[in-house]
């Protein structure tokens, strides 16, 4: 009886917490949007944009369609690990290396805020509570690359058609390819360096916690 209490009171704090992820990340993507200055199509190829966006849809299906092919997919140790990996790197990226880049004030700083600290750090406390541990691989991380590979060779083609990147160190117009390019296999490296230590973690709490 015990037992089946406190299953219910987890996962009744595990339903608010997507709540609140879902509201904050829609909120933040949204706002920005609103606050958007460029174009849709430079807005929506921030990695921070596309990242919290994921966020967003991810734990949305969860709550709301836990039950269809696209909510258990989301609902998948892997799916939701991977999402981790890439907020985290949104958050460590954007605070170690670009933010004061740009002096924000009011509403902006706000939005910026969300989506570079509170998503980030709502998130991965959702990974840390709610996803069941020692279920990783560590020839996942390596299938985790794909999506942060994707994008970067999206932003230099989209970058080459429009003269325009989302991020300093990827613009090359300023820095030339080979300084860029070189920027792209840090960036990588750092994404596999995290997965590992992400997929290791899991393989640590998965010992001392039961999978549920």
């Amino acid at each position: 009886m015990a037992e089946t209490e406190n299953a219910q009171i987890k996962a009744t704090y595990k339903t608010l917490l997507e709540v609140i992820i879902a509201i904050t990340a829609w909120g933040a993507v949204i706002f920005q949007a609103y606050l958007n200055k460029g174009t849709i199509g430079n807005l929506f190829s921030y990695f921070t944009i596309l990242t919290n966006l994921l966020v967003a849809i991810s734990v949305t299906f969860i709550l709301v369609l836990p039950h269809t092919a696209i909510g258990a997919f989301f609902k998948k140790p892997t799916v939701l690990s991977a999402i981790a990996l890439y907020i985290f790197i949104v958050a460590l990226v954007y605070n170690t290396v670009l933010r004061g880049i740009v002096t924000l004030n009011g509403w902006d700083f706000f939005v910026d805020t969300l989506l570079h600290v509170v998503v980030p750090i709502l998130f991965i406390t959702y990974w840390f509570l709610c996803v069941a541990k020692g279920k990783l691989q560590f020839k996942q991380g390596l299938s985790w690359l794909v999506f942060p590979f994707a994008y970067l060779i999206y932003s230099l083609l989209r970058g080459a058609v429009y003269g325009w990147y989302p991020y300093p160190f990827l613009n090359v117009l300023k820095f030339g390819y080979p300084k860029v390019l070189l920027n792209a296999v840090v960036l990588i490296v750092v994404f596999l360096l995290s997965s590992l230590a992400l997929i290791a973690l899991d393989k640590k709490l998965g010992k001392k916690t039961v999978a549920v």
